[in-house]
């Protein structure tokens, strides 16, 4: 959920770019802009905006692991060699 600690108009956004932009960068937090007042546009810096993006990647892998993990313990796994026999089968790939 996006902080709404940071709420600014467009309009201010505007015609403080630069400052905005420091700002951001120092605290890697976004920016809600508003039109009309009301909330219609999020400003993040790049980088800050990359290393979330990278945190929303890892958090998918450990729910991809944990699902994994509950299906071979219902017993809906197989043998790695099986699969791996398999897709060795399926791309033609030699030994």
């Amino acid at each position: 959920m996006i902080s709404l600690d940071d709420i600014q108009s467009l309009t201010d956004f505007k015609r403080h770019t630069a400052k905005f932009l420091k700002k951001m960068k120092r605290s890697k937090g976004p920016v809600v802009l508003t039109i009309n007042g009301r909330a219609k546009i999020v400003v993040q810096d790049a980088r800050a905006y990359q290393e979330m993006l990278e945190r929303v990647e890892r958090a998918e892998t450990v729910v991809a692991l944990k699902q994994g993990i509950e299906e071979f313990e219902r017993g809906e796994g197989r043998p790695a060699r099986e699969a791996l026999e398999e897709l060795r089968r399926k791309h033609a790939i030699s030994r």
